[in-house]
């Protein structure tokens, strides 16, 4: 697998909560992090995401927002 991206985390899926019309998919990264992506259903299906299967949290994006209270 080639990617532009240069953010790619290799975790283990933890659940995957399908929802009408999208999945959220919370992956765990071996020091405990854990990430939530959104992705339609049909690509969660596709790449068969389920509990306990590796993948992989792939991140580009051209600006990341930080706030604080």
């Amino acid at each position: 697998m080639k990617l532009s991206a240069r953010n790619v985390l290799k975790g283990k899926v933890l659940k995957v909560t399908k929802g009408a019309v999208n999945s959220e998919v919370l992956l765990e990264l071996p020091d405990g992090t854990q990430i939530v992506s959104i992705i339609t259903n049909s690509s969660a299906e596709n790449l068969g995401l389920a509990a306990g299967k590796e993948a992989y949290a792939v991140v580009k994006a051209s600006n990341v927002m930080v706030a604080v209270d």
